[in-house]
């Protein structure tokens, strides 16, 4: 790790991620990144989806929350419709 690149930033914005990089952190074409910035530095982070095992545990807490607190599928239509219904004025 810690490998040190040099590359530019081409008249679109676009950037080359140097190929010993790409290679390090497992990037391929078609990979998504999330870029962040606090003005000095960029942070480029490989979006990755959550394990299909980890979504279900947590759709298995939220199922539970949800029961714990009395929630009923009217009701999350409902804050649905209310939250669609501001949106668009």
């Amino acid at each position: 790790m810690n490998t040190l690149e040099i590359t530019s930033v081409s008249s679109r914005g676009q950037v080359v991620i140097p190929n010993a990089i790409r290679s390090e952190m497992n990037l391929h074409t078609g990979d998504k990144l999330v870029v962040v910035s606090d003005g000095d530095n960029i942070l480029l982070k490989k979006v990755q989806a959550p394990k299909l095992d980890d979504f279900k545990g947590l759709l298995a807490q939220s199922r539970k929350y949800a029961k714990d607190v009395g929630l009923e599928k009217s009701d999350i239509k409902s804050a649905l419709k209310q939250v669609r219904k501001n949106k668009k004025s």
